[in-house]
């Protein structure tokens, strides 16, 4: 299972890790921490350092209540960075989380690899269009409303049918489009309470049946602070723990904010893959 990067194979059969890179100054447990170029250029350096494939970054924040910020906004938060950062690392993959065509197109033009987009099309009719123009992966994420309004939309009547649903609608309409790439984010708290989150995470191999590599987003996320009523800062355990489920249910992406401690997981859980073998 492989996703074309600027031209690279990138192979998902092995799990890989998104790092996170937060360019927003009211995200839950990041937010304006990276201000300076130098913070931003040390974090990204140290993410890659510890075993990145890809480096996720956003500039509208998507944390439920969040404002809403202008198109002019987000584009002079992410643009910058998007250049500075593939003149400091010319290889780095580079995955834009945004929900605007526009922003997608001016940043994979710059040189950014993929598109991240929470609301799979939904919140820009013109953005699956846009990707399958632009030829590069396309990350869809299950989400109900907007980051203003999914906090009231988590009534299910099945919860695993209707996520299965929605991406294979969400996935027909982007091959429609032309978009080959296609890995789905099943949207840990997006629409979901935390029960419905936890049961998501049991059952995360169920998504399989689309045959698409798996985005698993759970770093220090409420269903883990909230559970262990612990704050984000220390939800590292947790994050790990919940990960290392994710991966032996079937996930191929951990999108974290800890790097070095998601390839731990991967590679402890590849061990035990490996032993099944021998």
């Amino acid at each position: 299972m492989t996703i074309n990067c600027k031209g690279t194979l990138v192979d998902l059969s092995t799990p890989k890790v998104m790092g996170i890179l937060n360019l927003t100054p009211d995200s839950f447990y990041d937010g304006g921490t990276y201000t300076s170029e130098a913070d931003i250029v040390n974090q990204v350096e140290k993410m890659l350092v510890e075993g990145a494939t890809f480096i996720d970054i956003g500039a509208y924040s998507s944390r439920p209540d969040a404002d809403d910020i202008s198109i002019e906004e987000e584009e002079k938060r992410i643009l910058p960075v998007v250049a500075l950062l593939l003149k400091k690392f010319p290889e780095i993959l580079l995955s834009i989380d945004t929900f605007r065509s526009s922003i997608a197109k001016k940043c994979i033009k710059a040189g950014a690899a993929m598109i991240n987009d929470i609301s799979a099309g939904n919140l820009d009719t013109n953005m699956i269009s846009t990707v399958g123009e632009l030829k590069v992966p396309y990350i869809m994420m299950h989400m109900k409303g907007t980051p203003k309004t999914m906090k009231s939309l988590d009534q299910y009547d099945d919860l695993i049918l209707e996520v299965n649903s929605y991406f294979a609608k969400r996935i027909t309409e982007a091959r429609k489009k032309g978009i080959d790439d296609i890995i789905i984010d099943p949207g840990f708290g997006f629409a979901k309470n935390t029960n419905q989150n936890f049961k998501l995470l049991k059952h995360l191999d169920l998504l399989k049946i689309h045959n698409l590599p798996i985005l698993v987003g759970l770093s220090r996320k409420s269903m883990i602070y909230k559970t262990l009523n612990i704050l984000p800062s220390v939800a590292l355990n947790g994050t790990s723990s919940l990960n290392t489920i994710a991966l032996l249910n079937g996930a191929s992406i951990l999108r974290v904010h800890d790097v070095k401690e998601a390839i731990e997981c991967i590679t402890l859980v590849n061990r035990i893959k490996e032993s099944e073998l021998n």
